[in-house]
């Protein structure tokens, strides 16, 4: 038996039909090219940003203005006279150029406390990574209990231990502590895990390569984002310290600048002292540069270092 479709059923069905495609709109996917936009989102990271830059643009306008300017203009706006250039030279030659060897003190710490800080953590971090030895488990613990450990809280031994070796008031007793980074250690112990394929050390063995070797020609070159972020790390703690010099130096002639510009802050508020902010600020603003420098020149290494492991294949 044939049936036989009515052109009214079919009107009445077309219309049905078309009426359901009105009423089941299929919902707006999103594409995964483009990201989702979220106003809270937006208006949270504005606020970090302002939060951010706002003590920036601080500094650099104050450093253009001189001792009286400071107290008679807006904190963000600029003075009648712009003074950076001469406050630049003036920091460095007040004191008889003290600044310049704070600068140097600086430079020393960091690059024989934050260097030999990554160098033990690239080796250490490779070798827990990718050797197996008894203890590795216990040395895991320590290293994570190290890092939840505040360096506040081991200033006390770490001062009664070097003033019974002998080495308070001078630059071994800034150095020695930065060289140990449980947190460098940690993160190049990480990245050496998901950086290094066992299967491309071993073909290196396989082929008559040495540890030695297998380490500097196949296992160095995939560490180096991770050394980067390291070294980023290590040195900008070591640059910023202050609370180890402020316990361990009492000569002005080994002061970091941290502790340079805080003596200079301090004038002011001893008897007969000469107040110097211009030059504290200005001081601040050049302590800050390297460090901008090093970001910017290296931010491509350090982000990849960050992002290791992030995506698993």
């Amino acid at each position: 038996m044939t049936s036989t479709v009515t052109p009214a059923a079919t009107g009445s069905t077309a219309s049905r039909s078309a009426s359901g495609a009105r009423l089941r709109t299929p919902r707006r996917r999103h594409s995964p090219g483009r990201p989702r936009r979220s106003v809270l989102l937006t208006v949270l990271t504005g606020l970090v940003l302002l939060y951010s830059l706002v003590p920036l643009v601080w500094l650099a306008v104050s450093a253009t203005k001189t001792q009286e300017g400071l107290s008679r203009s807006f904190g963000l706006w600029f003075d009648g006279d712009f003074a950076l250039w001469a406050n630049i030279s003036e920091t460095f030659t007040y004191d008889d150029g003290v600044f310049t060897r704070w600068l140097l003190n600086t430079l020393l710490y960091v690059l024989a406390g934050a260097g030999g800080a990554t160098l033990l953590a690239v080796l250490g971090g490779y070798a827990l990574a990718k050797f197996d030895f008894p203890g590795r488990r216990a040395v895991f613990a320590v290293v994570i209990g190290a890092v939840a450990v505040p360096g506040t809280a081991l200033a006390v031994p770490t001062f009664l231990m070097f003033s019974n070796l002998g080495l308070t008031n001078t630059p071994w007793a800034v150095i020695i502590p930065s060289l140990i980074s449980p947190f460098g250690l940690y993160l190049m112990w990480v990245f050496a895990s998901e950086a290094i394929p066992t299967e491309l050390m071993e073909a290196a063995r396989i082929d008559g390569a040495g540890e030695m070797r297998t380490f500097f020609q196949v296992a160095l070159p995939l560490l180096a984002p991770g050394i980067v972020t390291v070294s980023l790390f290590t040195m900008v703690a070591t640059w910023n310290n202050y609370f180890l010099p402020l316990i361990m130096i009492k000569d002005p002639d080994w002061y970091p600048l941290t502790l340079g510009l805080n003596s200079w802050n301090a004038q002011a508020e001893t008897a007969g002292g000469q107040p110097v902010f211009h030059l504290v600020v200005t001081g601040s603003l050049i302590t800050i540069v390297p460090l901008i420098a090093a970001f910017l020149l290296l931010q491509k290494y350090w982000q990849s270092g960050l992002a290791a492991g992030s995506v698993k294949e």
